[in-house]
């Protein structure tokens, strides 16, 4: 197979494309063969030494989604069968043209979404989908406020936002994508309006927070009584101050979350139940996959750049080709 290899932790300069052997399934796994892989903000972090894959999972080749065709089985594996399309979630490994995954921790593709629409979706909307509807519980006509709102996550939070009801708040910080974020069903502002418009609004009921410690005051400040902040993603900064009165006083919740190191069956929960309430809507384009840019898988050097700058919308692709 070809994969993408961290050599140590660093930067680009520990990237490099190599040939491996292919893996084999074993058990309940499956073997899939990918076309298209997408890049998430957990490579960039394990890329820095930051966050190692999970006991059991490559520990050099990045990527913690698959998308793509059934080409072998383990044992025990009966959900599938040899050609079927599937995607879904891996502790490590993503970034390869060959990855095993289990098979309780993938889905079927509908054959509405091509392959590269496939490869943008697992990670990011099975996240989303766990925060907003599993732990933050959103219901029909609630405020939900997505922050950071123009990467895979926020774009993936917002739309099912808007399939479930809820009004949608969304902050940018590129002026040139609120347009297309807008798009999607939100009201699109800056982050330094946020607290205005979200009490102008109610105050918010859920906050997917995306960016990290520098929003938490104002994830606070824009948050209604009883409101819950999920937090997703903190790669502005990990560390912040709260108010306990502030948490007291508005009966706020405030939940962390994340997929990768999770237990098998927990991980399983969720990819089923994005499988099931997730699925229908991209089968009928009501929700639809966001693709930023696409890179041929041996320039994964400009691919890791592109994640890291500014501007994106949607997700960052490798194409590992025919």
């Amino acid at each position: 197979m070809r994969a993408v290899v961290f050599t140590g932790a660093g930067a680009n300069e520990i990237v490099s494309f190599e040939e491996r052997a292919d893996p084999s399934p074993t058990g309940g796994e499956l073997l899939v063969q990918v076309r298209y892989a997408a890049l998430n903000g957990a490579d960039l972090a394990q890329r820095a030494g930051r966050y190692p894959a999970p006991a059991g999972s490559p520990q050099d080749i990045p990527g913690i989604e698959v998308a793509g065709v059934v080409i072998a089985r383990g044992e025990t594996a009966r959900g599938f069968e040899i050609g079927d399309r599937v995607f879904g979630i891996v502790g490590g490994g993503g970034l390869a043209d060959r990855v095993v995954v289990h098979e309780r921790h993938v889905v079927a593709v509908p054959a509405a979404l091509e392959d590269a629409g496939a490869a943008a979706v697992p990670e990011v909307f099975i996240t989303a989908h766990d925060a907003i509807a599993s732990l933050a519980g959103l219901r029909p006509g609630e405020l939900l406020v997505v922050t950071g709102a123009n990467g895979g996550v926020g774009t993936a939070a917002i739309q099912i936002g808007v399939v479930s009801g809820a009004r949608v708040l969304a902050t940018v910080r590129s002026v040139d994508v609120r347009r297309d974020v807008a798009a999607l069903g939100a009201e699109v502002i800056g982050q330094s309006d946020l607290v205005e418009r979200a009490q102008q609004l109610g105050g918010a009921d859920v906050v997917i927070e995306l960016v990290g410690a520098p929003n938490l005051e104002s994830d606070f400040g824009a948050l209604a009584t009883k409101g819950r902040i999920v937090i997703v993603g903190t790669g502005a900064g990990v560390d912040a101050e709260i108010s306990l009165r502030t948490l007291m006083g508005k009966r706020a919740r405030m939940i962390g979350t994340g997929l990768r190191h999770r237990p098998l069956e927990e991980k399983a929960l969720a990819v089923q139940l994005f499988g099931r309430e997730v699925v229908p809507h991209l089968a009928t384009r009501r929700i639809v996959p966001l693709v930023d840019r696409v890179f041929p898988a041996e320039e994964a050097h400009a691919a890791f750049d592109r994640m890291e700058g500014p501007g994106k919308l949607g997700k960052v692709l490798l194409d590992f080709g025919e």
